[in-house]
């Protein structure tokens, strides 16, 4: 299944001839035109653990956080050369499925489990210490993902509970986080929540726009704010929904044009229609094309910077490369992934079981 050596250099090349004036022997051609189109190079890194990883957050080229089970997170300084992976004290039976670094120093880690073993954590020394700053009271409560605008303000996301979306949100820094009124949501439908695959079920764009992507529901639906998380309005989409079956990923690379997907969780081989695409913000959403593996996408995220912006898909079928904004996927890999982040198109990493670490570079 893997590609071999995992690492994949191409160079690609289409010209087309130039046309001379005939007759005329002084005439200098035209140049040709070129097109070179660079193939996506993988390279395997050593992560030094080998618990499931299931997030990742990359601050640049060089500082980038990783997070995953048994209380693991790991932080590389030099773009992934070297890696130090690091338990968070008294927290082994954690499951870190979310992280997010606002520099080398600050970070949080969200945990998911049901109750008190819903919890967020921020470090401002580089993971030398961890602060818990919120724990689930209720015990239904099922924390999913969480995603910041800037390093002060941010939104986390579980299951509904009483009915009722489970949104928090926080201004300053997660010193406190405070559960969103059920008069500011639309009302939760039966079995509704998301799924801690890969810390993307929630993206944020601009200073105020957030989206969460739903599922384990009747529809799939996307959950939109324009005010930074005090008020949320819901969308419908067509995706494959139900029970265990949804939304795992948001992906936005401006403020209006973004992706949702996810699948039917837990059905390896399963194929359908798993992706929807939005071009106005999440108002409206239209079926998107299907990615070139088998079973759900767990997480995606957008390589901003590289002409169209490509959109990286993946999960435990292997991962997906769009240029379209997921109308259409070619292959990147068959190794079986939880999620992807990019500080930069040369600068991503694909995280996954056994400590899976591999950089993605995209040209």
């Amino acid at each position: 299944m893997p590609i071999e050596n995992r690492v994949v250099p191409m160079l690609l090349l289409a010209a087309a001839g130039a046309c001379a004036s005939a007759g005329v022997s002084e005439d200098v051609p035209e140049t040709p035109s070129v097109v070179v189109t660079l193939a996506p190079e993988l390279e395997p890194q050593t992560s030094g653990t080998d618990a499931l990883l299931q997030a990742v957050s990359a601050v640049d080229a060089r500082v980038v956080w990783v997070s995953g089970h048994a209380g693991m997170f790991a932080r590389t300084l030099d773009g992934g050369a070297t890696w130090r992976a690091e338990r968070v004290a008294d927290a082994d039976s954690l499951q870190f499925r979310d992280v997010h670094a606002a520099s080398a120093e600050v970070a949080w880690l969200l945990s998911a489990g049901p109750g008190a073993l819903s919890r967020i954590y921020r470090t401002s020394d580089g993971g030398r210490s961890w602060t818990e700053q919120y724990r689930a009271s209720e015990p239904e409560a099922f924390l999913d993902c969480f995603a910041f605008w800037d390093a002060e303000r941010g939104v986390a996301f579980g299951d509904a509970v009483g009915g009722v979306p489970y949104v928090l949100v926080t201004g300053d820094a997660g010193a406190t986080w405070e559960r969103v009124p059920s008069d500011h949501l639309p009302a939760a439908l039966p079995g509704e929540g998301s799924f801690a695959a890969s810390g993307t079920c929630v993206a944020t764009a601009a200073e105020r726009l957030a989206w969460i992507g739903t599922g384990n529901a009747a529809i799939a639906r996307v959950l939109r704010t324009v005010d930074g998380g005090r008020h949320w309005t819901a969308a419908d989409t067509e995706v494959a929904s139900g029970e265990a079956a949804g939304f795992a990923s948001v992906a936005f690379r401006d403020s209006l044009h973004g992706a949702a997907l996810g699948g039917e969780i837990g059905r390896a081989g399963a194929r359908g229609d798993y992706v929807a695409v939005t071009t106005d913000g999440g108002r409206r959403w239209t079926l998107g094309g299907r990615p070139t593996f088998a079973g759900a996408v767990y997480g995606a995220a957008y390589a901003r910077g590289l002409g169209a912006q490509p959109l990286v898909a993946v999960g435990p079928g292997g991962a997906s490369l769009s240029r379209d904004d997921g109308r259409s996927w070619t292959p990147l890999d068959t190794l079986a992934y939880w999620s992807v982040g990019f500080a930069s198109p040369e600068s991503g990493w694909l995280v996954g079981p056994g400590g899976r670490i591999v950089k993605l570079r995209l040209r």
